[in-house]
């Protein structure tokens, strides 16, 4: 195989000249060889980098494309990173020049909204139609001036699609661009969100139920139903695209990017369905080789195979049912005739309704009568999908009719919205698959090892601009990874060391663990007698006063409701040995981390604990040790025993990071211990006070969300800047070789 290009490589494709383009370019080209997976892509992102430097806009779009373009190619995929720059060369070489760089800052906000290469396509076109619609020109030939709105419009558009799909955004721009044509102030305003009737078309067109404000919704019902966590991707539902159906594949579940309420059923809902038929044949399909059979037959099988799984889906959840029922079209018997056209899709709608209904069909024709009966019977006897094929066959060989084979075709004017085009089921064998296979996955083995280390996309976080006093947006990528693991019989050795420590520490537990009851006092009707109460009555009664009748009380579970988060600064510094110390700052948090998560255990508190580093803003590295739902046991110390020193501290990212994760427990407490040995720092920042203003921020962020951040500093100079961050609620432990003791008690104190 050919010699993987090097940084090197990479570095001398980057012509561009510009001094502030070099000062970046080497951080922009990690980011990119983490999140883009081939040479090619890398090539693309590089020769669009070069286009922009060289179309005379200065240096501005540079900087922006080298900063988002990897980010927006992991969300619209890696064909579409030389395709942005281009688009952004057309419009600085048109009089839309003013416009790239809007454009080239709204990319990675509108592909977040978007999530696909062909709604990003549909976006840019979009542009374009804008640009054509306002900008002036002569006898509507010769542009003149530059449109007075393009700009605004990639201003606002990721902002808008917050609130309406790909297809309500253009709606909304089509109406400024031709309402106001010959108004160029109105114009303005309207894109710039500052007009009535702007705000009039915004609130007509947020229509329907949004797959991405459900996302998470829907997620959770995959896990809880039918224990899957594939992602959910969206597809645009541009009224001029051909209607697209649901589909899936090894990438995920591709669904429509809204859903309108339909026959009394909620959009939601319609969600659902189409996810609980989905999984049906994800569960219970087999594939079938396609080959064989004529494209009548095999839509003959889907149908019997789309009711077989519906059926055994709604005996599993009952529920589902009265959806199906509402969702699923009934055509009248006469709607097609067969004398004139082909009817096969009408007698196949008929009979899906059929199976879906055997007792309130009502159709006639006999092989719709007999087929439903003959799947039922199969069905309660117990079916494959192989059974189905046989059905299908018989079916169209007892239906058929010479006016099937007519060109002129009946098609069903409403489709059955639950289902998605059913690929999944068909397998083609053809000449040659086997060799294209290979090869195929040859090719791929290197991409999938370069990607590896970053599986999973990275999650962007703003950072606090203490100059400009606001966040900058997306500023921190933030990548999750599972930590490696060590021996485990090493962490069982340090416990073993601090065995005094231990059984003290036992004690504690006991005493802090929950009663089994507490008193409620002052009932008027309870389990028994609050003695203080009936006498202070009885001393009321006699004195001439009315007594208090609640002289009762009662008894109620008492239970610890708290989430316990553990950050731990992995930064390089923490492998020096402090003075005095016999230890490494890393064995004696090894030690601390593991006397903790052993007494948390023993509570019953759920602990989850992390390490994080970072290299520039590109690259937090956010190290998962412990799950809350975890057990204190051997992967887990084999994870703290691997513990080992990274690079510098960017801490606000790591917060707010360490927040998305605490944000979703329900817990009536939640606190985030933060383990440190210094202030925040990075190689890419070189005034720390920057970071130190946004980590305080981001404690900030965490007491607005209720999550009790508490830091534990082994700096002995700490009080100069801890107290800048967390106001109040910190500990500095003079003595580092004290660690291991000083913070379990200090999770005792705070959790008392």
């Amino acid at each position: 195989m050919p010699n993987q290009p090097t940084r090197q490589t990479y570095r001398d494709r980057f012509k561009c000249g510009f001094d502030q383009a070099q000062e970046i370019f080497d951080p922009c080209l990690s980011s990119a060889l983490a999140k883009l997976g081939s040479d090619k892509a890398m090539d693309d992102f590089l020769q669009g980098a070069n286009l922009l430097c060289m179309m005379g806009q200065g240096v501005e779009p540079v900087l922006v494309y080298l900063e988002e373009a990897p980010d927006t190619a992991v969300l619209v995929g890696e064909a579409m990173i030389g395709e942005l720059a281009h688009y952004a060369y057309k419009l600085a070489t048109s009089t839309n020049a003013p416009a790239v760089v809007p454009f080239l800052q709204s990319m990675l906000p509108v592909a977040r909204r978007l999530e696909g290469g062909e709604a990003m396509q549909a976006y840019l076109d979009l542009g374009l139609e804008v640009m054509r619609e306002t900008t002036p020109s002569i006898h509507g030939h010769h542009a003149i001036h530059p449109s007075p709105v393009l700009g605004p419009f990639f201003e606002t558009a990721p902002r808008v699609l917050t609130w309406l799909t790909l297809e309500g955004l253009a709606n909304w721009a089509r109406f400024g661009a031709r309402v106001h044509a010959n108004d160029p102030e109105a114009q303005q305003a309207y894109f710039a969100l500052e007009s009535a009737d702007s705000r009039t078309v915004l609130q007509r067109e947020r229509h329907g139920t949004l797959l991405v404000d459900n996302e998470r919704r829907l997620g959770c019902y995959l896990q809880a139903l039918w224990v899957s966590e594939e992602p959910l991707v969206p597809y645009p539902t541009l009224e001029a695209e051909t209607p697209r159906r649901p589909y899936f594949d090894e990438h995920g579940l591709r669904l429509p990017d809204v859903l309108d309420d339909h026959n009394g059923i909620a959009g939601i809902d319609r969600y659902r369905a189409l996810l609980a038929h989905m999984m049906a044949h994800r569960r219970w399909s087999e594939t079938i080789v396609a080959d064989n059979y004529s494209p009548m037959q095999r839509l003959a099988m889907e149908v019997f195979e789309d009711a077989r799984v519906e059926h055994l889906a709604m005996a599993r959840y009952p529920g589902l049912r009265r959806i199906f029922r509402a969702l699923h079209p009934r055509p009248p018997e006469d709607a097609c005739d067969p004398e004139t056209r082909s009817c096969v899709n009408h007698r196949l709608m008929m009979l899906s309704f059929a199976l879906l209904e055997p007792r309130d069909h009502g159709y006639r024709d006999p092989a719709i009568v007999e087929f439903a009966g003959r799947f039922h019977e199969r069905m309660a006897a117990g079916t494959g999908t192989g059974d189905m094929v046989e059905l299908g066959l018989g079916f169209m060989a007892r239906s058929r009719r010479a006016s099937d084979a007519f060109a002129d075709v009946w098609f069903p004017p409403e489709p059955v919205a639950f289902r998605d085009d059913n690929r999944h089921l068909w397998r083609f064998i053809e000449e040659g698959d086997e060799e294209e296979l290979f090869d195929r996955n040859a090719a791929t083995a290197d991409a999938e090892d370069a990607e590896r280390e970053h599986a999973l996309p990275p999650r962007l976080y703003p950072e606090w601009d203490v100059d400009a006093q606001l966040h900058r947006p997306d500023w921190v990528s933030v990548f999750d990874s599972l930590h490696p693991a060590g021996r485990a019989d090493h962490v069982d050795r340090l416990l073993e060391k601090h065995q005094g420590l231990v059984r003290q520490l036992e004690q504690v537990v006991d005493l802090l663990k929950p009663q089994n009851r507490e008193r409620i006092r002052y009932q008027e009707e309870g389990a028994e007698l609050d003695l203080d109460v009936a006498i202070r009555s009885m001393i009321d009664q006699r004195s001439g006063v009315e007594p208090d009748p609640r002289v009762n009380m009662s008894h109620r579970h008492a239970e610890r409701d708290i989430s316990v988060s553990l950050l731990v600064d992995l930064s390089a510094s923490i492998a020096e040995r402090p003075d005095g110390a016999g230890q490494s700052i890393l064995e004696l948090s090894q030690e601390a981390v593991s006397l903790l998560a052993q007494a948390v255990e023993a509570l019953g508190d759920p602990l989850s604990i992390a390490g994080f580093d970072s290299n520039t803003r590109h690259e937090v590295r956010y190290r998962h040790i412990k799950g809350f739902d975890e057990h204190w046991g051997t992967e887990v110390k084999a994870r703290v025993a691997a513990m080992e020193p990274g690079m510098s501290t960017r801490m606000g990212a790591a917060l707010r990071h360490a927040g998305h994760f605490l944000s979703h427990r329900r817990s009536d407490k939640k606190l985030l211990l933060v383990l440190t040995d210094g202030e925040p720092h990075d190689v890419d920042v070189r005034d720390p006070q920057r970071l130190t203003a946004d980590a305080r921020e981001a404690v900030t962020a965490l007491d607005a969300q209720g999550i009790f951040a508490w830091c534990i500093n082994l700096d002995p100079r700490a009080d100069e800047y801890v107290s800048d961050i967390f106001g109040h609620r910190y500990t500095i432990v003079d003595r580092v070789d004290r660690l291991p003791e000083a913070l379990p008690r200090l999770f005792m104190q705070l959790t008392g």
